[in-house]
């Protein structure tokens, strides 16, 4: 009930008056039966852009810390998600992610729409980073098809750091369904997985144009953020 309120009256139409969706390929979307969209995440208002213009409800796997945040504006948040039906994913180790693909299969064994962002995290520098395997786990488990998706300009319009997204045009791409029925009962194997993975993402890049980058963005991520410290620590030392 409260999804439905959020996309038709509370936040949908806010949404559209913001960013003049331009949606292509939307027929590409099922409209019924299990599948997962696969998309690029490249800002925090990804979250509710993509659910405003399906026709069809979408629960995506969200991380954890939407709903452990401190204070008034933490339970608010976690609320907000929880009534939108997303899913807090606990990202840390191996068996996280296990957790996560377990939820995942859950979603789509009711014949639902399940939104994930193979990246793991958003970009930090609007690139396409490498996929997590987790996305192909799923597919291959349910035996269900990937719709790749782009966003485009979500980026510039809250990029890291900003706190509310900036008024501007944005388009969201929709590919064809990828099928990966010739994999069945390989679920297991991992240059499979990796494979299945790779090939989502090279859609993705496709449909969004991005810069590819092949590593992980949290692991790119980490080393920038040290490099910085370094880089003030010694502008510390040789002030002194």
């Amino acid at each position: 009930m409260f999804y439905q309120l959020l996309k038709y009256v509370l936040l949908g139409p806010l949404l559209r008056l913001m960013f003049r969706p331009r949606v292509e390929g939307l027929e590409h979307v099922p409209e019924e039966g299990a599948a997962i969209v696969a998309g690029n995440h490249l800002s925090f208002a990804d979250h509710f852009l993509m659910p405003a213009i399906l026709r069809r409800r979408i629960t995506f796997l969200a991380k954890a810390e939407y709903f452990t945040g401190p204070g008034l504006r933490g339970r608010l948040t976690a609320a907000f998600f929880r009534s939108a039906g997303q899913i807090p994913v606990d990202r840390s180790g191996r068996e996280a992610g296990q957790a996560a693909i377990r939820e995942g299969l859950g979603v789509l064994g009711k014949g639902e729409l399940l939104g994930i962002y193979p990246e793991g995290t958003r970009s930090h520098d609007g690139r396409l980073y490498k996929g997590k395997v987790g996305v192909a786990a799923m597919a291959l488990r349910a035996g269900v098809p990937v719709v790749p998706c782009a966003m485009i300009g979500t980026f510039e319009a809250q990029p890291p750091g900003q706190k509310f997204p900036s008024p501007r045009r944005i388009r969201i791409r929709f590919g064809e369904p990828l099928d990966f029925s010739r994999h069945a009962g390989l679920a297991d194997e991992k240059a499979v997985l990796r494979a299945v993975t790779d090939e989502i993402m090279t859609a993705v890049l496709a449909l969004s144009g991005q810069e590819y980058v092949d590593r992980y963005a949290a692991e790119v991520k980490a080393e920038e953020d040290q490099r910085r410290k370094e880089s003030r620590r010694s502008g510390v030392r040789r002030g002194n």
